[in-house]
């Protein structure tokens, strides 16, 4: 029986070098599509946040709106605001807010609002506080807890006997709370975001906050306009927009 007449019979051209003819070109093939793979690839394995830092683009700034509080429901929180931290030499941001904080204290003060103050772990006691600011007999010192002043521990997580936040507001009847401080992107933003987690109206002043630059006052005013669950529950304002 004849064999089937294939091309390359019928031109003298054998199988074996058919296939010797074809690898070469299977090689170069598979090698531009290996290149063409790594091309693709390479621009998305360098596209992190610390590759591209200086390309990051300011968003708008958000929307500061006039509120109106309820003196009997609503808390003031001051935090921070010791003479060794807020001075010209280490943080004259935070030396800049004073005066608008305590027109801020003044009336809420006159109004009934009820006052805490918060210290850090180097000065545990509201004598501390720049005297502008300093605390009136029966307003409240929350314990140095660090950033959260929800949290009853110190800093070392020993638990504070008697201290609880958040049972003291729902005693009192607190379901609002404005929170002022240094040191914004600690004890500004997480206490804010945790207030608003647990369900409190939060309303934040945004020149009542400060930090040792622009760049974490600009991150928190963000963060706090834009976290789910944490913005529909946070207000951003001014001072001389709060009314009551």
């Amino acid at each position: 029986m004849r064999p089937p007449s294939w091309p390359w019979h019928r031109s003298g051209v054998n199988e074996g070098n058919m296939r010797h003819d074809r690898e070469p070109r299977t090689i170069a093939l598979f090698v531009m599509f290996v290149c063409l793979a790594g091309a693709i690839a390479r621009p998305a394995s360098a596209e992190n946040i610390i590759d591209q830092w200086s390309q990051v683009q300011v968003p708008p700034p958000p929307e500061l709106k006039r509120v109106t509080v309820d003196p009997k429901s609503t808390a003031l929180l001051v935090m921070g605001f010791v003479r060794d931290s807020c001075n010209l030499q280490r943080r004259p941001r935070c030396v800049a807010t004073i005066p608008q904080v305590k027109k801020l204290l003044t009336e809420a003060r006159a109004h009934g609002v009820r006052v805490l103050h918060s210290v850090p772990d180097t000065n545990p006691s509201g004598d501390f506080i720049v005297a502008e600011l300093e605390p009136l007999p029966g307003e409240e010192i929350i314990p140095p807890n660090g950033p959260n002043k929800f949290l009853p521990f110190d800093l070392e997580f020993n638990r504070y006997s008697g201290f609880d936040l958040d049972k003291t507001f729902k005693d009192h009847g607190i379901t609002t709370i404005i929170t002022v401080g240094t040191q914004v992107q600690t004890a500004v933003l997480h206490t804010a975001a945790e207030a608003a987690l647990r369900g409190y109206k939060v309303i934040v002043p945004i020149d009542g906050m400060s930090g040792d630059s622009l760049y974490p006052e600009q991150y928190t005013a963000w963060h706090l306009a834009n976290t789910q669950r944490v913005k529909q529950q946070v207000t951003l304002t001014k001072i001389d927009l709060i009314g009551y």
